[in-house]
This record gives structure tokens, sequence and C-alpha cells, in this order.
């Protein structure tokens, strides 16, 4: 098998995930001593956990002012919305771009847009079905307000689904991030929303997949109006 296929099949591992591999591993094991079409179903979910939290290099855009998806997944809500009050960006609706990760979906959360990290807040609630809209209100949720270098702001919200029980988030205010680098995830299926600022067009339509640090969501310095879609 070629390098360039082995990279295709076999993918790093994010540090959350290795307890989780270890366990199914084990857990196979006893299922093969018990019985045989146990063990082979063990396999099987061991294979999943591996992909669920595979932590895979990206290509990020560079150009000033692009906005980057957080996530991969599928936009499933471009809506207006007021920001989470416990950030303190004000109670004016912002287009808010909502992305849904199932559980086949990489999980590895990246940042949206370079920029200084001015707030960070976590608020317990909900495991509501996160494809729901009311998720983004009543679920467990923890967000990251972003100060561009503009002095702009945008906020990402993780926000915990019907089976998710773990957000991880690596970063703490004051921390300068790069565009499309590694901020946390969430384990198992989930949603990210982006709330752009005021006046900025989402360039991205329902029903679109999404890649982390590589699908861009918006351009900061663009003119360009809101995209539509279609399915074809």
């Amino acid at each position: 098998m070629s390098a360039n296929l082995l990279s295709v099949v076999i993918k790093p591992v994010h540090r959350e995930g290795h307890l989780f591999i270890g366990i199914f591993a084990v857990v196979t094991l006893v299922l093969f001593l018990i019985w045989q079409p146990l063990g082979w179903l063990g396999v099987v979910l061991t294979i999943w956990c591996y992909y669920f939290f595979r932590d895979p290099a990206r290509v990020t855009p560079l150009r000033p002012g692009l906005v980057v998806s957080p996530a991969d997944g599928v936009v499933s809500h471009v809506m207006p919305a007021v920001p989470p009050a416990e950030l303190g960006m004000g109670d004016a609706p912002l287009t808010r771009i909502s992305i849904f990760m199932n559980v086949f979906d990489c999980h590895v959360n990246r940042v949206p847009a370079a920029g200084t990290i001015a707030a960070v807040a976590y608020r317990p609630g909900k495991f509501l079905n996160a494809s729901l809209d009311k998720a983004s209100e009543d679920n467990e949720r923890n967000a990251l307000a972003i100060t561009l270098k503009d002095g702009r702001q945008i906020a990402v919200v993780q926000i915990a689904g019907l089976v998710a029980r773990r957000i991880v988030c690596d970063v703490k205010p004051g921390d300068m991030m790069e565009t499309g680098a590694r901020f946390g995830m969430i384990r198992f299926g989930s949603r990210l929303d982006v709330y752009l600022p005021d006046d900025v067009a989402p360039l991205v339509a329902l029903g679109q997949t999404m890649v982390a640090g590589e699908t861009v969501l918006a351009d900061l310095a663009g003119s360009e109006p809101q995209r539509l879609g279609a399915v074809r």
C-alpha cells in the first residue's frame, strides 16, 4: 500500500480519543472471548471510535478577512439571532450559521478567523437534538468571543447534542489565535454556531457540507450578497 493511500486511511488521533479507543479495544478482546461474532462487532465499533477522534491536517485559506468553518458537518440553519448573553456582545441579532455534526464527522473544532480570544463562557443546559434550532438556547454550550484584527468581533459556540456529554475547549481569554487553529472538540455528536459581525453576508447555503478549517463561511472584506444553494 502506497504512502499516499495510507495517509487516506490512517489519520492522527486527538488526545481526547486515546482513552476511549483503548477501552473499546479491551472490550473487543473480551467480546472475542465470549463469542466471536460479538468480537467482530467490537472491531467495527473500535474502528468507528478511532475515526470519530481523528484529527487530520487541513489546508486553511490565508487571505485576510476570510471566515472559515469551525467544524465538519452540514449547515442546518442560517438566520438572525442574538449572540449568547454571557459573551456581552449586545442584544442586536447577528447572522448565525449553525453547523450540525453527526457521529461520523470529525469533531475537532477550529478557530474561524484570526484574532484574540476576548471571552470564554460555559453554560450548563439540556442535551436536545443539536439539529433543532432551540438547541442554541437550551443545550449545554461553551461560547467564545473573538476580537478580530480590525476590532470587530465574531462568536463561535460549541453546543452539546443528544449524546454529547463533554465539551472540550483548550483556549482562554487573551490567547492569540490564527485562522484554522484547533481550539477544542465535542463528544459525541453536536453542533457549532458562528455569529458573524453586523452586515457580513454568509457565503454558504442550507444543507451545504462544511470542512473545518477549509470551507469559507464569509468574507469580512467582501461585498458579495448572501449565497443561495440548490440540491443538484
